[in-house]
């Protein structure tokens, strides 16, 4: 008896070119569909075809941001990916695969499911992917009537024959799943949600892509990079829709420049990249730094150093983006935690970007920009688009001394004056200088805006027992896997505190900490956030819970984790 309360984890496994994320795809947007909370995410390695990746997705009666390492139900597209999946593999998952595929593995039990002969009976091998569909439907007892819409409109241009070939697949598959469930006694009792036509069914990219668009984002320049890229296509595809200039640069170095330009010319700009990339362009941020030039920078981290593993995930560019570009000057660093919060959060980066004159980065990563989720569209937050500029007279002094420390920000050819910028140091009109007093002055100047931006930065979201005496830290992506973690585990001695701006953090936050038992959950491989408490409020952390492998935390080594620090 195979009996699934509140949520169940389905992968599917095989080669890339096999149509892993087809499936997944066409699956998660049939349950949203129908009203369930879904959760996916995706590993692949570096390559075209070939080699081995899977996608999980997770129903839960309880909305999930996170990824756990059991799987209930497998569908295994080739034998690579029972090699691939042996260690996630339990007595407990139902195996389904072709029966070549599983010959020599050491699986005990599995359900023998011919795809490509129930695919070859539809009209063509290539509907196994639809077949498969319908064997996950047919077990989950989930109606074909939506993934027919689904397959009716993905199709259409292709003409009616294929369509009804498609229905026809999906009809075996659905079929086979059926009976198998209950021949061998699966049950799956997961209560959608109340309000399925209030969710919004997308990935990490779109979310930064929905509010870089929101936030008056009129210029983008990037060279590709993964997982980054995904930003730059968003906005290539609604660049009419919302006047947005793309271009992609020749290498990171012209993207940064461009980018200032922009933004020198007026535009709200940002480039987007991961690590490497960004290397390139620390040069560039200097420049900004001393221009005092507003613009947005998106890292999508990855693992490095260097090319690392392209296409995984890590946390390890926080220092990257604290310590980027030469000399000292001010700058945000921003990482949000789920979908809603990036839409939120590109928004608030362009207003700081403008209103500060600084540099703003935003750390999200591969396992934050290629998982999918439903957002309510009423958690949706809009800010409302300030612009920054004032119209220059014949007096107007780009870099003249205020007591925020703030220049009024003019534009060239909008007024009278001339706005002059200059990469060496330089008096207020903008003239190169070498005197000693000016450049102090400039320099306390570029400074002094951190103490405002430290007091303007959002507290720590805190989740779980308020009496706890250990609090467990997190930032970024982990934001779902803690609370997923701290909910499962029901400790009154445990809280959770998520961070989702990094630098400047507010002097509050010393306080917050102070007296208690701190731990630090990190994708990285030495705790660099836990390293940045530690130098700007003494907090002692007493452990830290690292992982740099390339895979995100899971759910149940999260869980672990806690558990054997609470027996320290």
């Amino acid at each position: 008896m195979h009996h699934f309360e509140e949520e169940i984890s389905i992968v599917f496994g095989g080669a890339a070119g096999q149509g892993v994320q087809t499936i997944a795809d066409a699956l998660v947007k049939v349950l949203k569909r129908k009203g369930y909370f879904v959760f996916a995410s995706t590993e692949f390695m570096s390559r075209i075809r070939g080699g081995s990746n899977s996608t999980e997705v997770r129903i839960t009666e309880k909305k999930r941001r996170a990824y756990v390492r059991r799987i209930d139900l497998l569908i295994a597209l080739n034998a690579d990916a029972i090699d691939h999946l042996g260690d996630r593999i339990s007595e407990s998952t139902i195996v389904f695969a072709e029966k070549d595929h599983l010959a020599g593995k050491g699986i005990g039990e599995y359900i023998e499911t011919p795809l490509s002969d129930f695919a070859k009976e539809a009209g063509n091998p290539i509907f196994s992917n639809t077949v498969a569909v319908g064997v996950v439907l047919g077990v989950l007892g989930i109606s074909l009537d939506v993934f027919n819409e689904y397959l009716s409109a993905q199709f259409a241009s292709k003409g009616e024959e294929v369509v009804a070939k498609n229905i026809k697949a999906a009809s075996f598959g659905y079929d086979f799943g059926v009976e198998k469930a209950e021949k061998n006694r699966i049950e799956v009792s997961i209560t959608p949600a109340d309000t399925p036509h209030d969710q919004l069914l997308i990935d990490g990219n779109a979310a930064v892509g929905i509010g870089t668009v929101a936030a008056g984002c009129s210029f983008i320049s990037s060279y590709p990079m993964s997982p980054a890229t995904g930003l730059l296509t968003f906005l290539a595809r609604k660049k009419d829709d919302f006047d947005i200039v793309v271009d992609q640069a020749e290498d990171e170095i012209a993207a940064i420049n461009a980018a200032l330009g922009a933004s020198y010319a007026g535009a709200r700009a940002i480039v987007s990249t991961s690590g490497g990339g960004f290397a390139l362009m620390e040069e560039g941020i200097s420049l900004a730094g001393v221009t005092e030039v507003p613009v947005v920078v998106h890292i999508g981290q990855r693992p490095g150093p260097a090319t690392g593993l392209p296409t995984r995930t890590e946390q390890g560019d926080l220092n990257l983006s604290l310590y980027a570009g030469h000399g000292d000057f001010s700058r945000v660093i921003l990482a949000p935690g789920s979908f809603p919060q990036a839409i939120e959060l590109m928004q608030r980066a362009f207003d700081l970007a403008d209103r500060y004159q600084t540099t703003v980065f935003v750390l999200t990563d591969q396992f934050f920009l290629d998982s999918v989720a439903s957002v309510s569209k009423n958690g949706i937050t809009r800010i409302p688009i300030e612009r920054h500029i004032v119209k220059t007279d014949r007096e107007y002094k780009r870099y003249s001394f205020t007591k925020n420390g703030l220049s009024p920000r003019g534009v060239p050819g909008y007024g009278d004056g001339i706005v002059k910028v200059d990469s060496h140091e330089h008096d207020e009109t903008g003239h190169l200088t070498e005197n000693f007093g000016i450049r102090q002055r400039m320099l306390d100047k570029r400074l002094h805006r951190l103490e405002e931006l430290a007091l303007e930065s959002p507290l720590p979201e805190r989740f779980g027992s308020v009496d706890a005496g250990t609090l467990v830290v997190s930032w970024g992506s982990n934001r779902g896997v803690l609370e997923e973690a701290l909910d499962k585990l029901g400790r009154k001695d445990f809280a959770g505190l998520h961070f989702c701006q990094l630098y400047p953090l507010h002097p509050d936050v010393g306080r917050i900490l102070e007296n208690r038992d701190v731990i630090v959950l990190e994708n990285n491989a030495t705790g660099q956030f836990a390293d940045l408490l530690g130098r700007e409020f003494g907090v002692r952390v007493t452990r830290r819970i690292l992982k740099a492998t390339g895979e995100p935390f899971s759910v149940e080594e999260v869980i672990d984790a806690l558990q054997e620090a609470r027996h320290e």
